[in-house]
């Protein structure tokens, strides 16, 4: 029997599909100003093909291939791994430095009372040592510790000796300058390759690294670093879907391997170790975030316009407002979950 043919519906489908796909760079060469909905506008552009159609029609090839790639292979292995730290962490830290707020937080704000990107940023610090009950002397471990303005804070505000892990050379660099004066040790190591004791864990913006074939093992290595007693708290972007692709856009141009949790994802690979206390949602507050990041990227670009290209501007742009344009759209989440081993009498849980 012959191959079924598509019909001319699925024909025009296939082709708008692939349209879309193409200009959405062209889009790109746009400089947008963010206001009212424009991010969701851009957003929504990227997306007017039709859901679920490539498990249906042929499309562009590149895409397919990046789809099975992340169904088929750890595209984030440890071999793997240390690369998005150098196509993206290392891209600069002049550039980071004046985008993001002084603790170099990239990730979202915490915007319950806050008035502008340096309070919505102390507050989420605040936040999770609160979630976390936090002592002095305590021990405490940070996955993906970024530029080392968490365990800066941690370390000077509650007391704790704290050791962070990043895969970032230029952010090892300036974690050991800023914390150089406190109980702080940092760490230029995969994940994986931890072997200790503490009694905190946190994890800020990093399992979007992890990717679905390492859940499991994330979750393993959190079980065997943590103390009985012990609390951990993952701070993670998440998807309102369980999906093992990755974004052929954002995989491309802004982080190589990166894929979204969905609840269920983080629910399988964490039941066997250790039981949820809380689960907070503050996905909105990253659309609030991202602006801000953009006003200020934009602000300190001809400080920078030296080191990067033209293209490299536009490319930030649509990246920071599409991604804006997600959150708004609740397609996509923040969470921040405090696991434990079982706390008797329950957890009350800071907000």
């Amino acid at each position: 029997m012959a191959p079924r043919r598509p019909t001319c519906g699925l024909k025009i489908l296939s082709f708008l599909n692939g349209f879309c796909r193409k200009v959405r760079w062209v889009w790109a060469k746009a400089i947008w100003t963010a206001g009212g909905n424009a991010s969701v506008w851009i957003y929504s552009s990227t997306r007017c093909y039709a859901p679920g159609l490539e498990k249906q029609l042929p499309h562009h090839f590149k895409d397919t291939l990046r789809i099975a790639g992340a169904r088929l292979f750890n595209l984030q292995s440890k071999k793997r791994a240390w690369i998005v730290g150098k196509e993206h962490y290392d891209l600069g830290n002049d550039l980071f430095s004046r985008m993001l707020d002084p603790y170099m937080q990239y990730s979202c704000g915490y915007w319950k009372e806050a008035q502008s990107l340096e309070a919505a940023q102390q507050a989420k610090l605040d936040l999770i040592c609160r979630k976390l009950e936090l002592e002095p002397g305590m021990r405490v471990l940070d996955i993906g510790c970024g530029w080392g303005g968490l365990a800066e804070y941690m370390a000077r505000n509650y007391q704790v000796s704290v050791v962070g892990v990043t895969i970032s050379a230029e952010q090892q660099k300036m974690a050991q300058a800023r914390c150089a004066d406190l109980d702080v040790e940092i760490r230029l190591q995969d994940y994986r390759d931890l072997h200790d004791s503490f009694d905190r864990i946190v994890s800020v913006g990093m399992f979007e690294h992890v990717g679905p074939k390492n859940y499991a093992t994330y979750f393993e290595v959190a079980d065997r670093n943590l103390k009985p007693n012990g609390r951990f708290l993952l701070h993670t972007i998440g998807s309102k879907v369980t999906d093992h692709n990755v974004d052929p856009w954002i995989d491309k141009y802004i982080f190589p391997n990166g894929c979204l949790p969905s609840v269920r994802h983080i629910a399988e690979a964490s039941e066997k170790h250790f039981v949820m206390e809380d689960w907070h949602n503050f996905g909105a507050d990253y659309d609030t975030t991202l602006m801000a990041w953009y006003e200020r990227f934009l602000a300190s670009w001809p400080e920078i316009a030296d080191n990067y290209s033209e293209r490299f501007k536009r490319m930030f742009t649509y990246y920071l407002n599409a991604c804006a344009g997600a959150f708004r759209a609740r397609d996509i989440q923040l969470w921040q979950v405090v696991f434990s081993r079982g706390i008797e009498h329950g957890l009350r849980v800071a907000r």
